[in-house]
């Protein structure tokens, strides 16, 4: 049975108590409203299927996310990127708020503002994270009666796959630079090209998986969470052997603790190779490309390395063996072929 109480003058407390039920009760402007709310309430009751939605109008998503972290970005292997976009969200209005008063036209909203000051990538990162914490929150934190508000928005379109590939002299300057550096990273960058490898795949590599005889270095921790085999050409095994072991790591590439470590070394080469290009040019007398090396970054000779291994005559289910890539379409956004080449196999 439904009962209404005016509590000051724009509100109006609505109470259904029904044998069987948690007592349910709700604050709203009108005396209408509250009369809606506790007719679907009742009958909801009535028909055998009502979801009480307490915890939901008692959680904030702050809280939700706060929970989330604890308890399911801890297990996920990318767990530093997640605990970012956690606090980014924490410090966004749409914290204080229930998890139950949030509609699809709030995160609507966020991406819209978000998109104004950061990649579509991005705020699809962060869109999925809050739609994986609805679903998270619906199916285990007892919260039923959640509908998660992100199914139903439309998600910011992804650019067209990066098509940046090493030309001219390019490779030739930024290994000659790596190597004024130091051999490791010389190396890094020669296996990086030979196997196709993700940076953290690189970084986590440990000599016991790297058969030098056999040719073959086995990647146990992967970002889709498959191990994998992965070929090495000679080119990556005389870029391996010379390279200088640890005792106290076993990484082949101990020389950083981190990808951030690791980023910065990259960008001191690329500038260095391109002050040793622009010097070639000044020496010669010729006019230097303005996009020598510009806009290149690591991540990027993964693209190159998978564009030569069909160059190289490899079909694309061997180039996804070797890559780690699940579907054709995924490997087809790092893949990018230059038509030049394609033109020499046609003959």
């Amino acid at each position: 049975m439904a009962s209404f109480r005016k509590r000051g003058e724009l509100q109006w407390q609505a109470r259904v108590a029904r044998k069987g039920f948690p007592a349910q009760v709700k604050t709203f402007n009108t005396k209408s409203d509250a009369e809606a709310w506790a007719a679907t309430v009742e009958s909801t009751m009535a028909r055998g299927t009502f979801v009480s939605s307490a915890e939901s109008e008692r959680t904030t998503f702050g809280e939700a996310l706060e929970r989330y972290q604890r308890e399911i970005t801890v297990g996920k292997k990318g767990i530093m990127p997640e605990q970012s976009r956690i606090k980014k969200l924490l410090g966004d209005p749409l914290a204080i708020r229930s998890l139950a008063s949030i509609r699809s036209s709030d995160i609507a909203n966020y991406r819209d503002n978000r998109l104004k000051k950061v990649s579509p990538q991005t705020v699809i990162h962060e869109i999925n994270l809050i739609s994986n914490l609805f679903n998270v929150a619906r199916k285990e934190w007892g919260m039923e009666n959640l509908i998660n508000p992100v199914e139903v928005i439309k998600k910011p379109k992804l650019p067209n796959g990066r098509d940046r590939r090493l030309v001219n002299e390019e490779e030739t300057r930024l290994l000659t630079a790596a190597g004024e550096s130091s051999v490791a990273l010389k190396s890094l960058i020669v296996v990086a090209l030979g196997t196709a490898m993700r940076l953290g795949e690189l970084l986590r590599l440990s000599w016991i998986d790297v058969d030098l005889d056999k040719r073959v270095a086995l990647l146990r921790d992967t970002k889709n969470g498959d191990a994998r085999q992965v070929p090495l050409s000679t080119a990556v095994i005389a870029a391996l052997e010379p390279l200088p072991r640890n005792e106290d790591d076993p990484r082949v590439f101990w020389h950083w603790k981190a990808s951030d470590s690791i980023q910065a070394t990259w960008r001191r080469a690329i500038k260095r190779a391109q002050e040793l290009y622009e010097k070639n040019c000044r020496e010669m007398e010729s006019k230097a490309d303005s996009d020598f090396l510009k806009n290149f970054r690591f991540h990027d000779l993964r693209h190159e390395a998978a564009s030569r291994l069909f160059e190289l005559g490899f079909n694309p289910m061997e180039v996804a063996a070797i890559t780690g890539h699940k579907t054709l379409q995924m490997l087809k956004r790092y893949t990018h072929l230059r038509a030049e080449d394609l033109a020499k196999r046609m003959g």
